[in-house]
C-alpha cells in the first residue's frame, strides 16, 4: 500500500508581512498503519516558492519533479521568472491534466511563496482549482487546524509569529487526529529584498 497523506496529515499555509511561512506534521500512513514518522511534507522549489503536500506521495512528488522543470524551462525561454500565481497555475494544470486523463493525481497542496507583488498562499488541487488566501489548510487535521488560524492570525502577523501560530495549529491537530504526529516541520520564506536606488 502507497504512502499517503491524503485523509492522514495536517499541512498549513499562513501569509505574513514579511514573507510566507508553511507547516506540516512528520507522520505518513499507510492505511491504518504508520509507515513513516520523518517525512518531509514540505518540498521546497527554490528561494522564493514551496509546496506542502496532502495527498500520495508518488503523486506529488511526480507533480513537483513536472514543476520544478517546467518552470525552469519557462524562465529560461522568456528571460525572467514565473510570479507565484504562474507557478501556482503550472502546478494546477499538471495536478489537472491527471483528472482530464481519467488518471487523477490524488493530492491537495499549499502553494507558497513571494515575488515583486509581495507574499502568496494559494491551495490547488486535482481539479485544477487555485484559491488565494491569507492562511489555509489542508488534511485530515485541517478542521482543528483551522480553528487555531482563525483565532490567532492577523494580517500584520510576521513570519516569526506566523511560524508559531503554525506550529500550534499543527500541534492541536496531532493531539486530536490519529493522521498527525511525529512532529513538526516549519518553513519560512522572507519577501523579496527591494533593490535600492543609488
Amino acid at each position: 500500500m502507497p504512502l499517503v497523506y491524503h485523509t492522514m496529515t495536517t499541512i498549513v499555509g499562513i501569509k505574513t508581512t514579511d514573507g510566507v511561512v508553511l507547516g506540516s506534521d512528520k507522520r505518513a500512513s499507510k492505511g491504518f498503519f504508520i509507515g513513516s514518522k520523518i517525512v518531509q511534507k514540505i518540498a521546497k522549489i527554490d528561494d522564493t516558492l514551496a509546496v506542502a503536500i496532502a495527498g500520495q506521495l508518488s503523486d506529488a512528488e511526480h507533480i513537483i519533479k513536472v514543476a520544478k522543470a517546467e518552470r525552469r524551462l519557462m524562465e529560461l525561454r522568456r528571460g525572467f521568472p514565473l510570479t507565484i500565481k504562474e507557478s501556482t497555475r503550472l502546478i494546477a494544470n499538471i495536478a489537472y491534466s491527471g483528472l482530464r486523463n481519467y488518471q487523477p493525481y490524488y493530492v491537495e497542496l499549499l502553494v507558497a511563496g513571494v515575488d515583486r507583488e509581495g507574499a502568496h498562499v494559494f491551495a490547488a488541487d486535482m481539479s485544477g482549482a487555485i484559491t488565494e488566501e491569507d492562511f489555509a489548510s489542508s488534511g485530515s487535521g485541517s478542521p482543528i487546524a483551522y480553528g487555531v488560524l482563525e483565532s490567532l492570525y492577523t494580517k500584520s502577523v510576521t513570519n516569526s509569529q506566523a511560524s508559531e501560530i503554525a506550529s500550534r495549529a499543527v500541534s492541536a491537530a496531532m493531539e486530536r487526529d490519529p493522521g498527525s504526529g511525529n512532529g513538526i516541520n516549519i518553513l519560512a520564506i522572507p519577501n523579496l529584498q527591494t533593490e535600492v536606488a543609488a
